[in-house]
Order: structure tokens, then C-alpha cells, then sequence
């Protein structure tokens, strides 16, 4: 048989199989390298594995548990402190010839009595938490304590937990009658002068106290007052503490879930959820990526994360009825910054650090925001701090007084404000960065989220 007949056709030698097969093996290399190649470069771009996973589509659902543990130790402010300040509320009314103090369900009330409007919703028909200073007959002041309450709700109001030295009265209205003619039949001593309302309270309360009352004068609580609720014990500021730590270590922990790509929307999930874990009430985010963080309450537009993107994320909850208020502006460990950027983040951070500087005891508010207003002149960029530098916080995420311009309040020591700083230009980017801080007894001030590092330290490290 000729040599050529044992071929068949198409058939190969086994020197041309080897071949064939070692091209096969190298091209699947190849392909392999390139894949490599491609996950090296979507890492780099994305940052962590937890990253990475959530932008191929892997099902890893982020796990914030861990951050229960945080603050479980901390407890409610108990019954005693309630009756304190209340006392603390008699003396200073007595102090002042007034003859009442008058809130509606909220922040104050909630302050002196534990009656917060989660406890009781306000309506059209008052309910008025009333504290009077009576003396006793070895000239002590006590307070007495009244809830104003529609008729038909007396029992339920009743069943509320509000702490007292003595027994509460509750004064009751039906719908036939004055609730404001009731409201001081409960006042005992009636003194011609001044009854003291929350500055919270509806107009229509106020002007139907004043109505009932025209002997008396009906006007908002004077700073004596105010200062009671303002300037913070012990225990409150270690509540306040734990709930502004524990929400930087949720902006932290949504920062390694996050990933170049996702959505605005997708990080406010995150961090929202990230904070309910740490088992915070109510709450609440601002997620903001690029130019949109130019307007600094801009409501976002969904918009996607670039690698050269900024992410800016404000948010808050609340620990036993005390909120925090924190917000950081970073970015990813792949993202890709311009200078000028990294450069504006650094001196926002710098303002920020003069502004604490600034805040001591007896300096007023506008020195301090004036403090971080100097620190971005000096670079030429004052003009794009367009909101003022702070607020105050506890009870409220924004409560009185204020850092801001203008202002001629005195910083005492246990107030307690948010520092917040930041660089807005529309169409380029925003950069802010928040910690809130308490006056020492020192006189200093004092970062609530010390505890865990405080103040983000760059870009990249929140």
C-alpha cells in the first residue's frame, strides 16, 4: 500500500494532533490571562471583594449586624432625671415671677416629661403639658405638673409614662368648652405677669392662652429657660456619644459595599439600612455622587457613580430620643479624584478642624462660624459656603443655638452643635463634612465621635 493511502481524509498525523491540541491549550490560556486581566482591572475600579461581587451580579446581601452591639449598653434617660428637671424648671419659673410654663407634645415636653409627639400626635384639640412652681410652707418651690386633655381622652392620657414627684392633675375639656379657660384654672397662685410657652407651640395655642388671659402676658420661654434643655447632662451626652459613633461606623461600613456604578438610590438603601441595624430610630439619608452634591439638601437625581466621583452621604437617627448628624464626603479605593478637588476636600477639612478650635466656653456662635468662613477666604473660596456653619442638636436634629453669622449667642459649656463646613459649586462638585461636638467642662471642644476615631482624616479614610 502507497504510504499517502494511510490518510484518510481529513484525518491528521499525530504530530499535527499534538499541534493542534498545544494551540488549543495555548489559546484557552490566553483567553484565561485576558479574563485575569479584566477582573485585575474591575477591582481596581471597584475596590473590595464585597465590591467587586456586588458589580458582577454575585448575591451578596451586606451584612450590618455587627453594629448592634455598639450602643446596647447605653440606657434611656430614667425617671429620676425627669423629676429633676422639672424641679430645675420650678426654681427658674420662681426665679423669674412667672407663673407657668406651657408645651405642647414635643421636644420640650418630651425634655421635662417624657411627652414627645411618638407618645402623643398633636391635633386640633390641645393637649398641654402645664408646670407651675408652687411653695410650700417652709418656702420650698415644688413643681406641680398638669396635663390639659380633651375629655374623651383622659383615660389614655393617663396612661402615659410621665415621671413626677407628686400626683399629676388632668384638667379635662369637653368639646362645649374653652380648653384655654381650663389650661389656667390649673395654674394654682396665678400671678399677674407672665406665663412662658415653648417656643414650638402652635400659634393658635399661644393666642388662645393670651385670649383667655388678657390680664397676662403670654410670651416664649426666655433663654433662662431655653438653656435648661440646651446645655446637656452627663448621661445625655453619652447617649449622643453612642448615636453619633455608631452612625460613622454605618457611613464606614456602606463604604465597603459600595462600588463604582451604583446608584444614589442603591447607597441611601444602604446606609438606611445600615443604621436601622445599629438600631437607630427614624432613620434618614442624603446620598449624594459628583456635581450633585453641589446643592448641599439636593435631593439627588439617581444618579450613577463615576470613577472620578466624589460620594457624599448625610445622614442621622436617633438613640433613646437623642439624634446624631453626621456627614462625610469620600471616595472609593479605585476611584480616580482630580487635585483640585482633593485639594477642596482638604480645606473643608481644615476649616472644619479651625472651627472646633474656635468653639470654646463664652465664645459666641458667630466667632465660630466666622473660624471656618476665614479658612476657605484665605484659599478664595468663602463665597461657596453658602449655608451657616452649624446647629444645635439632641432632642432635635436642629435645635437652638446656631453657629451662624450675625449671632451674638454665648457658647456654654454641655451645648452641643453640629460642625459642617463645606465647598458647593453648582455643576462641579460638593464637598461637606460633619461631626458634632459638645463644650467640656474645660471649655473646649470635644468631637461625640471621638470614641471611634472622630473627624474623617482624608478622602479615603472616613
Amino acid at each position: 500500500m502507497d504510504s499517502k493511502s494511510q490518510f484518510l481524509p481529513g484525518a491528521l498525523s499525530g504530530g499535527a494532533a499534538r499541534a493542534r491540541d498545544h494551540a488549543h491549550r495555548s489559546g484557552r490560556l490566553i483567553v484565561a490571562c485576558i479574563i485575569v486581566q479584566i477582573i485585575i482591572l474591575i477591582y481596581h475600579l471597584t475596590g473590595p471583594p464585597k465590591s467587586l461581587s456586588r458589580s458582577l451580579g454575585l448575591n451578596t446581601e451586606p451584612d450590618f449586624s455587627h453594629l448592634a452591639d455598639h450602643c446596647a449598653h447605653i440606657s434611656p434617660i430614667p425617671a429620676s432625671s425627669f423629676v429633676q428637671r422639672q424641679q430645675a424648671l420650678a426654681e427658674t419659673l420662681h426665679s423669674l415671677n412667672a407663673s407657668a410654663y406651657i408645651a405642647e407634645p414635643g421636644a420640650s415636653a418630651g425634655y421635662f416629661a417624657n411627652l414627645s409627639e411618638a407618645q402623643w400626635f398633636l391635633s386640633e384639640r390641645p393637649l398641654l403639658l402645664i408646670i407651675s412652681p408652687e411653695v410650700d410652707a417652709e418656702e420650698q418651690v415644688k413643681a406641680r405638673v398638669s396635663i390639659l386633655t380633651p375629655a374623651f381622652e383622659a383615660t389614655r392620657a393617663k396612661l402615659l409614662s410621665i415621671p413626677s414627684a407628686s400626683d399629676i392633675s388632668y384638667p379635662t375639656w369637653s368639646e362645649d368648652m374653652d380648653p384655654y379657660d381650663v389650661a389656667l384654672s390649673a395654674i394654682p397662685h396665678l400671678r399677674e405677669g407672665t406665663i412662658f410657652v415653648d417656643g414650638m407651640l402652635r400659634s393658635f395655642v399661644a393666642d388662645g392662652l393670651q385670649k383667655a388671659s388678657p390680664e397676662f402676658k403670654v410670651t416664649l420661654a426666655p433663654i433662662e429657660i431655653r438653656r435648661l434643655r440646651e446645655r446637656k447632662s452627663e448621661e445625655e451626652l453619652e447617649i449622643m456619644k453612642c448615636v453619633n459613633e455608631v452612625t460613622v461606623l454605618a457611613i464606614r461600613a456602606v463604604r465597603e459595599n459600595m462600588y463604582i456604578g451604583m446608584r444614589e438610590s442603591e447607597a441611601r438603601q444602604l446606609i438606611v439600612k445600615a443604621l436601622s441595624a445599629a438600631g437607630l430610630q427614624n432613620p434618614g439619608a442624603l446620598t449624594l455622587f459628583g456635581e450633585n452634591a453641589a446643592l448641599p439638601h439636593g435631593s439627588g437625581t439617581d444618579r450613577v457613580l463615576g470613577a472620578h466621583d466624589f460620594a457624599l452621604i448625610d445622614c442621622d437617627g436617633s438613640l433613646h430620643g437623642y439624634h446624631s448628624d453626621v456627614t462625610r464626603t469620600f471616595a472609593l479605593p479605585g476611584s480616580t479624584i482630580h487635585a483640585t478637588y482633593l485639594r477642596l476636600w482638604h480645606l473643608v477639612h481644615s476649616a472644619q478642624a479651625n472651627a472646633l478650635d474656635a468653639a470654646r466656653n463664652g465664645t459666641t456662635t458667630a466667632e465660630v462660624d466666622r473660624a471656618a468662613r476665614d479658612t476657605l477666604a484665605a484659599q478664595g473660596y468663602a463665597e461657596y459656603l453658602t449655608h451657616r456653619l452649624g446647629h444645635g442638636i439632641g432632642l432635635e436634629v436642629h435645635e437652638s443655638p446656631y453657629l451662624r453669622g450675625g449671632s451674638s449667642d454665648v457658647i456654654l459649656t454641655r451645648h452641643t452643635f453640629s460642625d459642617e463646613p463645606g465647598i458647593y459649586m453648582e455643576g462641579q462638585v460638593g464637598i461637606r463634612l460633619e461631626d458634632c461636638f459638645y463644650v467640656a467642662e474645660n471649655g473646649s471642644a470635644v468631637l461625640l465621635t471621638a470614641g471611634v476615631g472622630g473627624a474623617a482624616t482624608s478622602p479615603w479614610d472616613p
